[in-house]
């Protein structure tokens, strides 16, 4: 269930089931992945941003609000993360 070697995304949205918002299989995969396969690093100033790394290929994802005006921060994604953003957001050097 972990991240796939070619992924560089995960955007979650929200669906409307039965006449109510809810979250969808990305967004339920977001939160697994939080809970078995990423670490937690860091959180932005702001604390609307939080920076992982996978425990199985050692890659920096980064869990964002991507529309953020909606109510609650809207849906999550994971997006693979750049260094320099690690670096310039967070203060850690990656190699």
């Amino acid at each position: 269930m972990g991240i796939a070697p070619n992924e560089t995304e995960i955007v979650g949205s929200w669906v409307t089931v039965d006449g109510r918002m809810t979250e969808d299989d990305a967004n339920h995969r977001i939160t697994l992945l939080i809970e078995t396969d990423l670490r937690h690093l860091a959180t932005s100033k702001d604390g609307w941003e939080k920076l992982y790394r996978d425990t199985q290929d050692g890659r920096y994802w980064e869990l964002t609000y991507y529309l953020s005006e909606m109510q609650g921060g809207g849906p999550r994604a994971l997006l693979l993360a750049n260094p320099r953003i690690i670096q310039e957001k967070y203060g850690i050097q990656v190699d």
